[in-house]
């Protein structure tokens, strides 16, 4: 079942765990089955502290749970965690047999902290590049925390159980039988949404001011930090995540020099780099407001969960998100036919019609993705014209199954209140409103940029509320710079930001060596400022 370089890989794993784990299962006739016992098998002869016990006493079958004997420490997997999902098994028995979780110190006693049983189940596929992501944050939550269960279910295995609860898009979580939530969830992110008080940020208040403060972990926040820390200066990343936009991104085809690879592993490649420098990157951070500091004093950036942070100069790297059609339904329909990830929820459509909105690039790749695997796929464009490249427009036409429809403003969408039956929308040029019957409505219209807490800042932004910067990413506050996704700088693309979050960390560590430090406060200046 597993080969030889994966047994020993996870053999070198298991040499790390310190309390005795049982995986046991519970099989039915399927196929599935008994490549879930010879896996189960094959584990258990990687380490004397694993065993493997067919107990076939769960309702789902083929599954296994990871349990800690005398505790209540336990994991559940619902079909076979390969491909994406195998880092999530591994993960999922080191922490059951005694492996600290990861995550910062705020997290894991706020994690600790939460009340109340939870019962939670993912329904994941295994080619989706967010559920790993989900997964991993819902077992180590069970793991820290008694009163929470987490059941993965993989649901190509369990089919009748998706179909009952018409989950078209995956990861969808449920909790206690209640859809809880969809879509990519870090561990911060669940421990927000189930605990009281949230995760909080004061302690970050007593750091140090930091020459140069990178705000955004995407590869134009990495790639600033990277080279300021280069400098031999004071540096501090603060984001949500290392990633940004990768980590949703399944291919990357076109990073100059990495023929291929994939969004996740690319962002765990930025998180590496970062460090092998002296960088105090703070994750799970998020800016709220930015207060400039007036003739040479210190910037502070105040923090959702009520710290701050001061430094010298500061590089806007927040990047942005996918913008939403703004139209009726669309909320209402998001995961019940509504998708931003061709990827992750293409396949749950197999057999159906869908629409792609959206001719640039992102969308007529998606469209060509989909067409793989739906009935038909129709690309709608609001413009008279595809703003895509040839190559991929030949493509795109070259398939059977497509369409495409220009000058369309799309209006609706609408469904029996469960799942999405048509999208509405009306014909620019003779103004007449038309329906077209699909069950799933991919948007891919481009971006908006992470900038809505800089409005009250006096920093100027463009009229797509972008950072307004120059050639070497200045702003028009002094000490403040910008780069990638969420500036003016053109071409959203991986290499474009990268270059543009060097090019503002250089220009930061030129405003430095050319203007004197401003005096920090006494330690009670500072706790009159923050009280």
């Amino acid at each position: 079942m597993l080969d030889k370089e994966l047994l020993d890989q996870l053999k070198g794993y298991l040499e790390r765990i310190t309390e005795p784990i049982v995986l046991a299962s519970s099989l039915d006739e399927r196929p599935k089955s008994v490549e879930m016992k010879q896996m189960l098998d094959e584990i258990a002869s990687c380490s004397d502290l694993v065993t493997h016990e067919q107990r076939d006493d769960n309702e789902r079958r083929p599954s296994f749970a990871i349990e800690r004997p005398g505790s209540d420490i336990s994991v559940r997997f619902a079909g076979l965690p390969l491909g994406h999902e195998f880092t999530s098994l591994v993960l999922a028995m080191l922490q059951v047999g005694g492996v600290p979780v990861k995550a910062d110190e705020s997290v894991l006693e706020a994690a600790k902290a939460i009340q109340g049983e939870h019962e939670f189940v993912t329904y994941m596929s295994l080619t989706c590049q967010n559920c790993p992501t989900v997964v991993q944050a819902l077992n180590a939550l069970a793991v820290l925390n008694p009163n929470i269960k987490h059941t993965a279910v993989e649901g190509s295995l369990f089919t009748d159980e998706v179909e009952q609860r018409r989950i078209l898009a995956v990861p969808t979580v449920y909790q206690n039988d209640e859809e809880f939530a969809a879509g990519r969830m870090d561990i911060a992110d669940f421990v927000t949404k189930l605990s009281e008080g949230g995760i909080s940020t004061e302690a970050l208040s007593e750091k140090d001011p930091y020459e140069v403060l990178v705000l955004g972990g995407g590869p134009a926040g990495a790639a600033a930090a990277i080279y300021a820390a280069r400098k031999g200066i004071r540096t501090g990343l603060a984001a949500p995540n290392v990633g940004g936009q990768t980590l949703d991104t399944m291919s990357i085809e076109n990073f100059v020099s990495v023929p291929y690879t994939e969004g996740p592993k690319f962002a765990a490649g930025l998180e590496e780099h970062l460090g092998q420098y002296d960088i105090d990157l703070m994750k799970n951070v998020s800016a709220t407001r930015l207060v400039p500091g007036v003739e040479g004093e210190l910037h502070t950036v105040e923090l959702e969960g009520g710290g701050t942070l001061r430094a010298r100069t500061i590089v806007l790297a927040t990047g942005a998100r996918w913008r939403t059609l703004g139209v009726p339904g669309e909320q209402e329909y998001r995961n019940k036919g509504v998708s931003f990830c061709p990827h992750c929820d293409g396949p749950l459509f197999k057999g159906k019609p869908i629409a792609v909105v959206g001719g640039g690039n992102s969308g007529i790749e998606a469209a060509i993705d989909l067409a793989g695997v739906t009935e038909k796929v129709t690309l709608v464009e609001f413009l008279d014209e595809l703003r895509c490249d040839d190559v991929l427009l030949k493509k795109f036409r070259s398939m059977p199954n497509t369409d495409i429809i220009t000058g369309a403003r799309t209006t609706e969408v609408t469904g029996d209140g469960s799942e999405l039956q048509k999208l509405v929308y009306e014909d620019r040029a003779s103004e007449q409103v038309r329906e077209l019957e699909v069950n799933g409505v991919f948007v891919q219209i481009g971006l908006l940029p992470n900038t809505e807490w800089l409005k009250d800042s006096g920093l100027e932004l463009s009229d797509r509320h972008e950072v307004v910067v120059d050639e070497r990413g200045v702003t028009n506050l002094r000490g403040i710079f910008g780069a990638g996704d969420c500036t003016t700088v053109p071409f959203k693309q991986i290499i474009v930001a990268e270059g543009a979050g060097a090019t503002a960390a250089l220009s930061a560590f030129d405003h430095l060596i050319r203007t004197s430090a401003p005096d920090a406060p006494a330690q009670g200046e500072r706790e009159a400022v923050n009280a």
